[in-house]
């Protein structure tokens, strides 16, 4: 097993700097959370104009407004005088005019421009068009906003790549959040996501999960076809306690969507899981090395949120079984690799799609 891709040999992976060092992540939030698009939420939390939030990406704060016509528009969250915050981390609300400095009161349009600057003029050197706010690129895709705080040439559809089309009969931007839950998880993010593109694990870790679905567990997760979707246990179609609900499937789901689960990773920080009833968003926030933030939201239909005794519990119960279950084997691994005698893992036949990680980081690392 010495040489790597040799035939009958075990593919490494990454070497554990990559999931301990400090370098290595500051290179990281360079070259893949700052330069590429990041998921960080859904639309609906701006729905009128003027409303605003602010999000951290792997600890740059950025404030995301809704624009006068309906547009998002997204800045670095700093203003351009004296480096002041414009809006507390964390926060969200509605502009009423513009967005003004609590500092020295700049203040700026929506869309980042300079407006005013009290006391000064263009004869004290003042020149607005050079000191709107520093843009951060905003694109939406399923009804999940995406930034790129390095804003380049590409695409987020370039970046999603054939995504939308296999998702094309799941109605995600009309679904809405009905809960959220938040995990704080010390373990890196690659792991993390390691974790989400196999299921050789499911099988000692998840039974209830694999007693939902039988396939994850039979010959270790090897011959799972997640383009078609993953069929559940007789008399099963969702990813509930039960595994029915009382919900309707979403309307032009083909056969197979109708009773089966799908699954996707949206390099660098989305994992998207559909059931045909509902979906279970991951965005996964890097903060250290060895810690990482984890935001799951649930969403469903609006037609059945509004009907009486909606109650998204059977399927936010089941999937933070599974979630604490995955953290946990993630944490576990995280601990293992600071060991003395830990250079590098293996990947299993079965979890060739965790490969990609390695492939993903080393052609942007170098």
């Amino acid at each position: 097993m010495s040489a790597e891709g040799a035939d009958g040999a075990l593919e490494r992976t990454l070497d554990r700097e990559y999931y301990q060092s400090d370098e290595i992540f500051r290179r990281e939030k360079e070259r893949i959370f700052y330069a590429e698009w990041f998921c960080v939420g859904r639309e609906e939390e701006l729905a009128v104009p003027g409303a605003f939030v602010v999000k951290r990406v792997a600890g740059e704060s950025v404030l995301v407004v809704r624009k006068k016509d309906g547009a998002l528009a997204a800045h670095y969250n700093v203003c351009r005088h004296r480096g002041s915050q414009l809006v507390p981390d964390a926060e969200r609300g509605s502009f009423t005019g513009g967005i003004r400095c609590p500092y020295h009161s700049w203040t700026y349009g929506l869309d980042g421009t300079l407006r005013t600057a009290p006391f000064l003029e263009e004869r004290d050197g003042l020149a607005r068009r050079d000191l709107s706010l520093h843009p951060v690129g905003v694109d939406c895709w399923g009804g999940f906003i995406f930034l790129q705080l390095i804003p380049d040439t590409r695409t987020l559809a370039t970046q999603l790549g054939a995504i939308p089309e296999r998702l094309c009969r799941y109605p995600l931007s009309d679904l809405r959040v009905a809960r959220r839950l938040a995990y704080d998880v010390r373990a890196n993010w690659k792991v993390i996501l390691e974790n989400y593109n196999e299921c050789y694990h499911c099988g000692p870790v998840h039974p209830e999960l694999c007693r939902l679905v039988p396939a994850f567990k039979q010959r270790g997760g090897a011959e799972l076809d997640w383009e078609r979707g993953i069929p559940h246990r007789e008399g099963a179609w969702t990813f509930t306690l039960s595994g029915t609900s009382t919900r309707a499937p979403f309307a032009g789901l083909d056969e197979d969507e109708r009773v089966r689960h799908k699954g996707e990773l949206i390099y660098p920080n989305f994992m998207l899981s559909l059931s045909a009833e509902h979906a279970a968003a991951f965005l996964v926030w890097p903060e250290t090395p060895d810690r990482t933030t984890i935001l799951t939201e649930f969403l469903f239909h609006p037609a059945e949120m509004a009907k009486p005794g909606f109650d998204p519990s059977d399927a936010v119960d089941f999937w933070d079984i599974v979630n604490r279950q995955d953290w946990a084997i993630c944490e576990s691994v995280q601990r293992g690799m600071q060991s003395r005698v830990f250079q590098s893992g293996y990947y299993a036949p079965m979890e060739s799609a965790s490969l990609d990680i390695r492939r993903y980081v080393r052609d942007r690392l170098g």
